[in-house]
């Protein structure tokens, strides 16, 4: 298996039975060449009929466990087993087109570039919540747009040797720990590449009440990581406290009670609504204030 262009993709994976299926079998079918690719995934203590449909594909997948809890974990577990010099990963609610591997690896021949990552869509049909999505999984602004950068596990790929060299992913992070090692392999130097020919399609939320829990999530979790990266982010031009923030938020909450918000605003105020709030109360959490 090893060899320069063999890749290992590996997947998380955590009470995904509605859907893996489509995950394994888009992976399945991609164009890379069979003999130069493992797929990897890791169940992280599925609870519901998950291990049932991993087992059924055995013969075509590798399938690992890792009892820590969280996706860095898992991850970690993959990456460690993997024989290829390339790792790619995407996550066990997305479907990747039959190009995906092939363009998302290219930029890779440059020894100075640390991290590619791909355009990330909602899948198909959606509405307009889901449609949303792809605002907050923008991948071209994560990588280009925003300081400092970052990239997006359900849509990466690196050298193994760059992620060993960089110390893999944080264990101790829930969430955000692909921004959290994308710090770290551009501090030791590297570049990152988007490629917007390797696409993936990811499973949006497709109400507000899950836009609003998904923003909470991000704004909770994102405490603990500008706590780490304090120092990094400050220089970036990071402030933890915008005023505008509340006044737009407020705002968007007036224009919703009017009725005269569009589905586009309505949902960008619920998304940043509950970011803020999970901020405040991650403030608390992780003794450190970002509001």
């Amino acid at each position: 298996m090893a060899s320069a262009t063999a890749v290992s993709v590996v997947v998380p994976v955590y009470n995904s039975e509605k859907t893996l299926e489509a995950c394994i079998q888009s992976l399945l079918d991609i164009d890379h060449p069979k003999g130069s690719m493992e797929l990897i995934f890791v169940d992280n203590g599925s609870t519901d009929s998950t291990p049932e449909i991993l087992k059924r594909y055995a013969d075509k997948i590798i399938l690992l466990s890792e009892k820590k809890r969280g996706p860095a974990a898992a991850r970690n577990r993959g990456i460690k087993a993997a024989t290829c010099g390339i790792i790619a990963f995407t996550d066990s609610d997305c479907v990747v087109d039959k190009s995906w591997l092939r363009e998302l690896v290219k930029p890779l021949e440059d020894p100075a570039v640390g991290i590619t990552g791909g355009k990330i869509l909602a899948k198909q049909p959606c509405n307009e919540i889901e449609k949303f999505g792809e605002d907050i999984h923008d991948h071209y602004k994560a990588l280009n747009i925003y300081k400092p950068p970052y990239a997006i596990t359900m849509n990466w790929a690196s050298r193994l040797s760059t992620l060993k060299e960089a110390g893999l992913f944080d264990e101790g992070l829930l969430r955000g720990e692909d921004s959290d090692l994308s710090y770290r392999i551009c501090q030791a130097g590297y570049k990152m590449a988007y490629v917007p020919e390797a696409v993936i399609c990811h499973e949006n939320e497709k109400g507000l009440k899950g836009l609003f829990m998904e923003g909470f999530a991000h704004g909770f979790y994102s405490v603990q990581l500008l706590k780490k990266h304090k120092d990094l982010v400050k220089r970036a031009g990071h402030r933890r406290f915008v005023a505008n923030d509340y006044v737009v938020i407020l705002s968007g909450i007036f224009d919703i009670l009017l009725r005269r918000s569009k589905i586009s605003s309505t949902c960008a105020t619920v998304f940043n609504l509950g970011k803020k709030i999970g901020k405040i109360l991650g403030s608390f959490r992780f003794f450190y204030v970002e509001l």
